[in-house]
Formats: structure tokens, C-alpha cells, sequence
């Protein structure tokens, strides 16, 4: 697929990129190329690949889920303008 200038100015627009119209002619290049990479990677054939989370097949590392602090809503709450039943109250925005 290749891109016109119109084409460039248009998404630079909707991206809310400014582009210097001397700078238009390489990125109408440069996306236009892109372009074909994609289309090109498109047409691979990928039958009996499965899909990888990591390109070097690794697992991922997981910490324990054990709680690291103390429960200190008492304090917090404490400070609070308005706490009812352990619950921050505030003042109603919408009607």
C-alpha cells in the first residue's frame, strides 16, 4: 500500500502532529514502507507456529502473595473529614 502526502497530512492531523511540509515527502517514504513490511509479514504463512508471550520462550518470575504491610486504616481514617463503618465518606457530585 502506498501513501499519498494528503494521506501523510491527514493522519499527522489526526495524530495532532505538526509536520514541516518539507518533511512530508520522507514520511509519506517511511510509512509507506512500513506499509509494505506489514503487508508483506502478512502474507507468511504461520500454520503450526503457537503464539509466544516471550520471544526467548521464558517464564515469567512471580513473587509470593504475602501481605508486606501492616494494616494501618485506624491511622489513616483517623485523619479522614468524614469515616463511617471504616468507610471514607465524601461529598455526593452527581444528583
Amino acid at each position: 500500500m502506498s501513501l499519498t502526502a494528503e494521506d501523510v497530512n491527514k493522519i499527522a492531523h489526526l495524530a495532532r502532529l505538526g509536520i514541516d511540509s518539507q518533511d512530508v515527502g520522507s514520511y509519506t517514504k517511511d510509512l509507506s514502507g512500513m506499509l509494505a513490511l506489514m503487508a508483506k509479514m502478512g502474507e507468511v504463512n504461520t500454520d503450526g507456529v503457537e503464539p509466544m508471550a516471550h520471544p526467548l520462550d521464558q517464564v515469567q518470575r512471580l513473587r509470593a502473595d504475602v501481605v508486606t504491610e501492616s494494616n494501618q486504616r485506624e491511622h489513616f481514617q483517623a485523619i479522614a473529614p468524614k469515616v463511617e463503618d471504616g468507610l471514607y465518606l465524601v461529598p455526593k457530585v452527581i444528583e
